[in-house]
């Protein structure tokens, strides 16, 4: 599932505010030891996409990781998306007259990977990585930092993308969808009931939701607790059901955010909610994305009928027709490339950052320092409504609760309806004043 680190725990990868950012940099020198080596060991999984510049000494270099391949979370359309992207641009003559180089990599959902990744940055000289995914943050900072390489809009899975300073992050992360979640919820529904897991980051969870929930006026979620190991959750969607159901003046909601096993859970829960009165669920783009939808069945699956929370407006929505006809025109047949992906959607804003940057530099050097210094000097990048104008001030709005890189905190309510994600708000929610009164010690 999207937005967590697949280990032996079904922990859900949360964004807790950061107390101990320094670590990083103690760990670096041996963080680049071990990447040296296992990128050797993991050669196949770090390419140069071939036929995007013929150019070696004025092509400008740039990166774009993603697991691929792998039992849990993969994210193929990212470095799709980037290559599409490289060829319109390059395919336009570059920008002034430099075109872009794709470097990919694929961090194979491991910390050894995603440090092999950003030691492959570094070796390579890129002038950034941009519209990547990866949970181990804690892994590949460290190098990137070391480099002074610009992080450009990773997709908000991890801590360290909002709070390191090479950080550029476009969209809030997980942090910020499921306080709007919660919001979002607090008119419509009854009794919410949240599942999530009974460990030290689950514990996390309430505190976000009920933020969210307290803002709109609605009362604490039930917090329904489940263990990690579990393999089944019959009983769980019995209990939630239960819970949800237990006043009958208005229809009550269910919220799953157990990680990887939501799914599962789902799957339960739909044969158990046959038996109860009517009930809502609800879930948040870090575990339910349209491809998700896809693989359980779309209309017919558990999500028909979800609100979901996301960074960007629906797919269906005009501001993202200039991506789709890039895809059309530089990726036509690629099915690892859909348009609702959030993934697919973050490395498209991504690049468009990166091509503001360039620009902005104009003819003069291009180098992973001039791009810092550009994005660091007040650049405010318009990506046509799809996001607030970006910039990246040295502390942000939320920097006293621990999250200083964090500049859009826009979430967008979706619904599924025949299959499909569609809009269900007219405007973004901005969720800054929420999170900066949010309890999250």
């Amino acid at each position: 599932m999207t937005g967590r680190r697949p280990t032996s725990s079904t922990t859900p990868s949360r964004i807790l505010p950061a107390t101990h950012a320094t670590h990083r940099r103690v760990r670096a020198t041996a963080l680049s030891a071990v990447a040296m080596t296992a990128c050797a060991a993991l050669a196949a999984g770090c390419g140069v996409i071939p036929g995007l510049s013929t150019s070696t000494d004025d092509s400008i270099k740039v990166m774009t990781w993603a697991p691929q391949g792998t039992s849990a979370t993969n994210k193929p359309g990212m470095p799709a998306m980037a290559s599409a992207y490289v060829k319109w641009i390059n395919s336009q003559g570059g920008i002034h007259g430099h075109k872009l180089k794709l470097l990919t990599c694929n961090d194979h959902n491991s910390s050894v990977g995603a440090a092999a990744c950003a030691q492959r940055a570094v070796d390579e000289n890129v002038v950034a990585v941009v519209g990547s995914y990866s949970q181990f943050g804690d892994s590949y900072f460290a190098p990137l930092e070391g480099a002074a390489i610009p992080y450009i809009g990773g997709y908000g899975a991890s801590n360290e993308e909002f709070t390191s300073p090479v950080s550029y992050p476009v969209n809030g992360g997980s942090l910020t969808l499921l306080a709007g979640l919660g919001e979002a919820l607090a008119d419509s529904c009854g009794p919410v009931t949240l599942v999530r897991p009974d460990s030290i980051a689950g514990d996390q969870l309430p505190q976000l939701l009920d933020s969210g929930l307290q803002a709109g006026g609605h009362a604490k979620a039930i917090d329904q607790l489940a263990a990690e190991d579990l393999t089944e959750y019959d009983e769980q969607s019995q209990k939630a059901l239960e819970s949800a159901t237990s006043n009958t003046g208005k229809t009550g909601c269910v919220v799953p955010e157990l990680g990887d096993r939501t799914a599962t859970f789902m799957d339960n829960f739909q044969r158990a909610r046959q038996d109860y009165p009517k009930v809502k669920t609800a879930a948040e783009v870090g575990s339910v994305d349209q491809t998700v939808i896809n693989s359980t069945g779309g209309a017919a699956g558990p999500y028909e009928g979800s609100y979901i929370t996301g960074w960007y407006p629906a797919a269906s929505d005009k501001r993202w027709d200039e991506m789709k006809k890039v895809i059309s025109k530089e990726a036509f047949g690629d099915n690892r490339i859909d348009p609702a992906d959030a993934g697919v959607q973050t490395t498209w804003i991504a690049y468009q950052v990166l091509t503001a940057a360039l620009e902005k530099i104009g003819e003069g050097d291009i180098s992973s320092d001039s791009v810092r210094h550009t994005l660091n000097d007040g650049l405010k990048v318009s990506t046509g409504g799809l996001t607030p104008s970006l910039t990246w001030p040295y502390q942000g709005k939320l920097a006293a609760a621990g999250f200083a890189r964090l500049v859009n905190a826009d979430v967008n309510v979706q619904t599924v309806k025949s299959g499909l994600l569609q809009s269900a708000n007219k405007q973004a929610l901005d969720m800054t004043k929420i999170l900066e009164n949010a309890d999250l010690s």
